[in-house]
């Protein structure tokens, strides 16, 4: 009896692959998928589902299909990139080093002068003082810093 291919060890390969591959180019465009990659983890335990599955085959009736060796590489291969790939996306990604120079909350602010929305030039200062000209009680600012597009 001639013994069959094994499709479930090569699907779930394609799948590890592709969750791995596909970060860079394809989700990591989009913030929804970029700040976690939920997708590229659910393809890679889809992946690492069929590959547990193909080997069970594998191994179990031997007679009727293939893939020990090969599929026993393969797995480990697949385990080896998706521990790699969540190592350096979910710690090493993360290990930002400390900003000393960085303002901390409720400290003053250096004077600056930037354009508004019409490209007008605005200062600091003359916003914290706005108030006091109308014989107002001058009051503070709302500073926010956005971390754009990287």
């Amino acid at each position: 009896m001639k013994r069959s291919w094994n499709k479930s060890i090569w699907a779930g390969f394609v799948l590890v692959l592709a969750g791995l591959v596909s970060y860079i180019p394809v989700f990591a465009l989009f913030p929804i998928t970029r700040d976690f990659p939920w997708v590229n983890l659910v393809l890679c335990a889809a992946g690492l589902a069929l590959l547990g599955s193909g080997l069970t085959r594998a191994f179990r009736t031997p007679q009727l299909y293939r893939g020990k060796v090969f599929g026993s590489v393969l797995t480990v291969l697949s385990m080896i990139g998706v521990g790699l790939f969540c190592w350096v996306l979910l710690y090493e990604a993360r290990q930002l080093p400390a900003s000393n120079a960085a303002p901390h909350l409720g400290q003053k602010a250096p004077d600056f002068t930037l354009p508004d929305q019409d490209g007008k030039a605005v200062a600091l200062g003359d916003l914290l003082t706005a108030g006091a000209a109308d014989g107002l009680k001058p009051g503070g600012v709302l500073l926010i810093f956005y971390r754009g597009y990287w």
